[in-house]
């Protein structure tokens, strides 16, 4: 597959990823019968869903996290009783898993507004040694004050939306934010580690490297405290719903989330990544565009359409999201996958709404719906997550030629 992969090239086999986040991403999901709120708080818990999504054979899975409770709101906090409030560290939760599972990957949620490169370097590379080459992260931004206030080092005025010069700054501070994590990831060459007990050298000091990275925002000195990751580089992604943070992903993800709602968008959201791709002199790396879809999956699509009226019922309005909400049956939801594809996207990230129902709907209705159709894999064919995506092993930057 080529970095810019267009709808001109025949559909090849597909990548599926889902995104945890509490019981579900429809707010009442912690309603239903096979939800387990009792358990959100526990390591078993989110072993049953990374064990269930690695059942089906899917990349990866992303782990949602924050730095304030959540909100239904879009800036500030809300005083809701009624939906889940509270999460578990999401690195932790990745970490605590890794050793349950064998192949898929694991990218939990990194908020770089308010937490320092170089400890989310060290604890993404550490993750990558427990999962043996698994290891990714999602970098994301916060505008809203109230977590700023968390920290105290820094405040953040009232915005209106999105296209805010502040969120500007924001996305451009993670752009930094990524730069820095990457070399430091870097810092350390592939073979400075000697371990030669006769001679009584452990590390070859030539081979750890000085950063002296300078942005805007922070500078870091490095080298890291942890050698080079397995992979060299985990896997860096990030959400986008317009051009500034669409840059950020074509300056520095390996994967890019974005949010169509039909085929038409897809393209113009694919071909204004891969312009910017370009002006960021990345237009020879393969660059994934995965598209976020909310799922209510039943084999019945009227089940799924009542499921959804009833969870709407319990919350007390109807769920509206940033992404496409489908409610179908696995088969039409293949159709519509295949027909993003066509589109140019390469994945998708699935949302399931009620994760103790569509989990198991997509790893065991889906996946198998895809597989007749040749396009999904039958077993997993490589041992990391970048294998898995078809990105090579990067050559360390700090290295002689």
């Amino acid at each position: 597959m080529s970095p810019s992969s267009s709808s001109s090239s025949a559909l090849s086999s597909l990548h599926l990823a889902v995104a945890l986040d509490g019981t579900g991403w429809h707010p009442a999901s912690w309603r239903e019968p096979e939800a387990r709120p009792r358990d959100l708080l526990t390591a078993g818990y989110w072993a049953d869903l990374v064990a269930e999504a690695e059942r089906g054979l899917l990349d990866f899975v992303t782990i949602e996290d924050g730095l304030g409770p959540q909100s239904s709101h879009f800036l500030d906090p809300d005083e809701r009783t009624d939906q889940v409030r509270g999460r578990l560290d999401a690195v932790l939760i990745a970490s605590r898993i890794a050793p349950l599972t064998r192949h898929i990957g694991l990218v939990p949620t990194v908020v770089a507004t308010h937490t320092e490169p170089f400890h989310i370097s060290k604890a993404v590379a550490t993750l990558d040694y427990v999962s043996t080459g698994r290891a990714g992260l999602r970098v994301q931004i916060t505008a809203r004050p109230n977590e700023a206030a968390h920290f105290g080092r820094r405040s953040i005025p009232p915005i209106e939306g999105y296209d805010s010069p502040v969120v500007t700054d924001l996305f451009d501070e993670a752009a930094d934010y990524v730069e820095a994590v990457r070399r430091l990831w870097d810092s350390w060459e592939d073979d400075a580690e000697i371990r030669d007990a006769a001679t009584g050298r452990f590390i070859d000091r030539d081979k750890l490297h000085y950063i002296d990275f300078e942005g805007k925002h922070f500078s870091v000195k490095g080298p890291s405290i942890t050698p080079r990751p397995p992979q060299g580089q985990p896997l860096v992604t990030a959400l986008g719903h317009q051009t500034v943070p669409y840059r950020l992903i074509a300056r520095q993800a390996d994967v890019g989330y974005v949010t169509p709602h039909d085929t038409d968008q897809a393209r113009a959201i694919v071909a204004e990544i891969r312009a910017e791709q370009e002006t960021a002199g990345r237009s020879d790396e393969l660059l994934h565009v995965f598209g976020d879809l909310v799922v209510f999956l039943d084999d019945d699509p009227a089940e799924a359409a009542a499921r959804r009226d009833r969870l709407d019922a319990l919350a007390g309005e109807p769920y509206q999201s940033d992404a496409r909400i489908f409610t179908g049956s696995p088969s039409q939801l293949a159709d519509l996958l295949r027909e993003f594809q066509a589109a140019g996207l390469t994945g998708f990230r699935l949302r399931p709404a009620v994760l103790g129902h569509d989990l198991p709907a997509i790893t065991r209705g889906l996946v198998p719906e895809l597989q007749r159709r040749g396009a999904f894999r039958t077993a997993y064919e490589a041992d990391t997550l970048r294998g898995l995506l078809g990105l090579g092993r990067p050559a360390n930057r700090y290295a002689a030629a």
